[in-house]
């Protein structure tokens, strides 16, 4: 905890790390889809969809592509549903606050054993049962994220630390695999994660707010399920201390404070910065549902449907997903980097965010192109450099997303906004499905085209970096001019 200074209390290191543990074991585990659909497979979900097929020398084979197409339908759903209900999440977060929020996620939660108890005899349960552990999920991050603002000047990299979190907890379905694999079974694991939402609710009610954490925070802040009164003595001595301020549209995840001249959510919606930053994540992300919604047919094809070695590059890919709580701060770091160091004159805190955030988006678009590239070459060994491109590039994706609206629109919009961004891009990433069907179908199983073309598409994410950057160069022209006169 030197990272974040000696003088902390312990209540707020709890929340800190039971929110990071949080992230880690619970908010993303959909995305370790590719460990579950072995398991699934060996437990013949849609098993009724393969079919005995005669080859041309009259040799009988089992045809799954039908079972493997229900799969991706399932992942594409339960995808876009992880998306999609953000925008509920963000604005119940944004009206109600914390408590309320979870209050009405958690039994989503709770019911994700019970689906998964009942799907064993009717596979379609596999929707609303991934679908509610995407949801689920999605509500621990949203709510976790503003922890950074209890820790000042690391506040972006704790916000990406949590992104990192939330992509490493994919590796949950791979200890659900090998628990299986060692005789426990997919019921029993189910049900010991529904129980884990008595240590959800308390932390709720013990170390997290009822409303929200306030940025900047005062000395005497306080939190939890005993400090309603001290919470509300301070959301009043921050709103003191504003009115003589200016910049309140620059802080990011505070909706504590009441603010003056703040851009409409309406205005924010519709202006430049969320647009492109909506294709810029919209087109990665397309790339990486895609990517891991048919990673099992992948590697049934490129290993000729030896299942040893298919189940060994899933493990590999779900242990690479570990990492991502490791590469997620690097993001955080690279847009902190200039916290603490003086600003050039006339350079407000926002416009100094924006400019050190233009790396950032870059980098991780150059990186999906890199991973792209990987994952459309068919050479089986060279997919373990492609999981670790994944994840790296996802870890940056995610934090990225959250750290720059944090800093690009007033912190008073901030879970409409992030919700929106992920409600949009969930409708662009329906195309998952076509494109699975098109390679199982005229392309007969071989990926490559769509692969080159979802590489081309996600060269759109370079005009987002690009546009920041340009918008941060004319905001320098403009106060070089002024200051001429």
């Amino acid at each position: 905890m030197v990272l974040f200074g000696k003088n902390l209390s312990v209540q707020r290191c709890l929340t800190f790390v039971t929110g990071l543990v949080e992230c880690l074991c619970f908010a993303g585990a959909v995305f370790g889809w590719a460990s579950l659909v072995f398991v699934l497979k060996s437990e013949n979900y849609f098993s009724s969809l393969c079919v005995n097929t005669t080859e041309s020398n009259g040799t009988q084979v089992l045809d799954c592509s039908h079972q493997d197409e229900q799969f991706s339908l399932v992942f594409t759903t339960a995808s876009f549903m992880n998306n999609f209900m953000t925008l509920l999440s963000g604005f119940l977060f944004d009206h109600f606050g914390t408590m309320v929020t979870r209050f009405c996620m958690l039994p989503l939660w709770e019911l994700i054993s019970l689906l998964f108890v009942f799907a064993s005899a009717l596979s379609n349960l596999l929707f609303p049962a991934l679908s509610f552990l995407a949801v689920g999920g999605i509500m621990f991050l949203i709510t976790n994220m503003q922890v950074g603002n209890l820790f000042g000047s690391r506040r972006s990299t704790i916000i990406t630390l949590y992104n990192g979190a939330f992509d490493s907890s994919s590796a949950l379905l791979l200890v659900i695999k090998l628990l299986y694999e060692s005789g426990i079974s997919l019921r029993a694991s189910f049900l010991f994660l529904s129980a884990c939402g008595v240590i959800h609710l308390l932390r709720t009610f013990f170390l997290l707010p009822k409303k929200f954490i306030p940025y900047p925070l005062p000395d005497d802040y306080t939190y939890g399920i005993t400090c309603g009164k001290s919470q509300t003595r301070n959301i009043e001595n921050i709103a003191e201390k504003s009115s003589t301020e200016d910049g309140l549209e620059e802080t990011p995840l505070n909706r504590s404070v009441p603010q003056t001249q703040v851009k409409s959510f309406r205005q924010c919606f519709l202006s430049w910065f969320f647009l492109w930053h909506m294709v810029w994540l919209s087109v990665m992300q397309l790339r990486h549902y895609f990517f891991i919604g048919t990673l099992n047919p992948m590697l049934q094809h490129l290993t000729k449907g030896d299942p040893s070695l298919v189940s060994r590059y899933t493990n590999a890919f779900a242990i690479t997903q570990l990492c991502g709580v490791l590469c997620a701060p690097w993001n955080g770091l690279i847009m902190d980097r200039h916290k603490g160091k003086p600003r050039a004159a006339g350079e407000s805190e926002r416009e100094a965010d924006l400019r050190a955030s233009v790396l950032s988006l870059f980098l991780t678009a150059l990186q999906c192109v890199f991973f792209s590239v990987c994952a459309t070459t068919a050479y089986l060994p060279l997919q373990y450099l492609t999981f670790i491109l994944q994840v790296i590039n996802r870890s940056f994706l995610y934090g990225g997303n959250a750290a720059f609206i944090s800093v690009a629109f007033p912190s008073c919009h901030f879970g409409k906004l992030y919700g929106m961004v992920l409600a949009l891009s969930a409708v662009f990433a329906l195309l998952q499905y076509p494109c699975f069907a098109l390679v199982k179908g005229a392309l007969n199983g071989d990926p490559l085209y769509v692969n080159i073309a979802l590489t081309l598409v996600s060269l759109l994410a370079f005009i987002h970096p690009l546009y920041v950057y340009l918008h941060c160069r004319k905001l320098s022209s403009q106060r070089g001019a002024s200051g001429s006169y």
